[in-house]
């Protein structure tokens, strides 16, 4: 039981480095895994009940993560400010607790601008020339399941805290259960099983709320009950104020949030500039980017754990460590973006074939351009795993506000020009639109893992 309270120490030698991070990221990657099973399930079932109920989910829900991407960055610094306490002082308990309340306060005060913009999308989505008829019916599930943003955020927060901790499991286990909870949840609530009534989209925004209620009360309870995590005793007054603090993880925690604010809205960009080349083009490149975004969950896993454990040896202000964790990371991460890469580019039909048929002359027009899509994403791999393993790094010595910038200019300068001049001035129309995102990537990549590299030059790395 005492090895139970023993904080884990940062260990030495490259390949106890190695196994540490590894076993760290595991964890993380199926939980993203799990998170993105929750957003499947609900198209798998409104897909099955109707088209219409579907298109607007997604419009809202688009909508939703759009503002709430920011919120889960701005949180993100909770996870290095604890990494770092716990490497200058490793039985610390009051500074972690603190962070982790105000990184609460830091989510109540993110949700109110965006529950004011939720309550009125009826009026975003017009501006953005949407159908009247599937307008009003997204507004009408977001001013149900923007109430589920709160508890969301809360949960992340925790669940950044028990990796932190180095104990990812129980997010794992706490998102699994969310998994479980919210299919069974939304199937009873949108077909009207087990007595209630059929509510169609009413039922899906309830049952969305409610899958991110039982994911922060998940968490709550483990952090409540297992003896690791209960002697932080992080509800005890969490209501009090802590300005310094709060300040402190605003400051590592906006540039963050506008970093995966910038790489989220180029996304978006690319899906409105497919939509002006052609139906196909759009169709193909929905089925691209997610097969991209579930390989996505490899290197953001282990950019998550590179965050905890370069943040251990900067709180104890030890470069050599620093070192050590960040070429740790790299190979794991490079090793899996590899591997995914030869997958996507080997695999490009039977991935494709998951997804749609050949029967009609549209479907097979899909199908080409979907695996010509598919084969930059091979290289696009190699990109996006270096660039979000570099920002991850990158956070655990306490770096954000250049990461923001190189965002900014890669994607909205580099990604976007390359993007629509091959777009739209050339014979590769989407595949330039591809090679756009690609360049854009591969811009931060080399800008994340410069200033990585320059690090001891900037001074960067030692807080202790």
């Amino acid at each position: 039981m005492a090895a139970l309270l023993e904080p884990s120490t940062p260990e030495t030698g490259f390949r106890s480095e190695l196994g540490a991070t590894a076993r760290l990221a595991l964890p993380l990657i199926l939980g993203g895994f799990a998170q993105m099973a929750i957003n499947t399930v609900d198209v798998l079932i409104l897909g099955r009940y109707d088209v219409a109920a579907l298109a607007a989910s997604a419009l809202a829900l688009n909508l939703l993560w759009a503002m709430a991407i920011f919120g889960i960055g701005v949180v993100t610094a909770a996870s290095p400010l604890i990494a770092a306490e716990r490497g200058r002082r490793p039985y610390s308990v009051r500074e972690v607790r603190r962070t982790v309340r105000q990184a609460w306060w830091a989510s109540a005060l993110l949700c109110v601008p965006i529950w004011l913009v939720a309550w009125h999308a009826e009026a975003v989505f017009a501006l953005l020339g949407q159908e009247p008829a599937l307008s009003r019916a997204a507004a009408g599930f977001l001013r149900i399941a923007m109430w589920g943003t709160l508890p969301f955020l809360l949960y992340v927060v925790l669940r950044l805290y028990v990796t932190s901790l180095e104990r990812p499991v129980w997010g794992l286990v706490v998102t699994a259960g969310g998994v479980a909870f919210n299919a069974l949840s939304c199937w009873t609530l949108v077909f009207g099983h087990f007595g209630f009534p059929e509510l169609g989209l009413t039922g899906a925004a309830i049952a969305n709320f409610l899958a991110n209620l039982f994911l922060f009360l998940g968490m709550a309870t483990v952090v409540s009950s297992v003896r690791r995590f209960r002697r932080y005793r992080l509800f005890g007054r969490f209501w009090r104020s802590d300005w310094p603090r709060f300040r402190e993880l605003l400051r590592l925690g906006l540039p963050i949030g506008v970093t995966l604010a910038l790489e989220i809205t180029i996304f978006n960009a690319a899906v409105f500039l497919m939509g002006l080349i052609d139906r196909a083009s759009l169709a193909a490149h929905a089925i691209a980017i997610q097969i991209a975004a579930l390989a996505f969950q490899l290197p953001f896993g282990i950019a998550q754990a590179a965050t905890v454990r370069v943040g251990l040896f900067h709180g104890r202000g030890d470069r050599a460590g620093i070192a050590r964790a960040g070429h740790a990371a790299l190979s794991l991460g490079l090793g899996a973006a590899i591997l995914l890469s030869l997958g996507i580019a080997l695999g490009s039909e039977g991935l494709t074939g998951l997804f749609l048929g050949r029967e009609t002359q549209a479907d097979r027009q899909v199908f080409d351009l979907t695996i010509s899509f598919l084969w930059v994403a091979a290289w696009f791999q190699l990109f996006d795993g270096a660039q979000t393993i570099g920002a991850g790094m990158l956070r655990g010595i306490q770096d954000t506000r250049w990461p923001m910038a190189y965002a900014a200019f890669g994607y909205w300068v580099v990604g976007i020009i390359v993007a629509v001049w091959l777009g739209f001035h050339t014979h590769l129309r989407g595949v330039g639109i591809w090679i756009g995102l690609a360049s854009g990537l591969a811009a931060v990549a080399a800008l994340m893992l410069g200033r990585w590299a320059l690090r001891d030059r900037l001074r960067l790395g030692a807080a202790g």
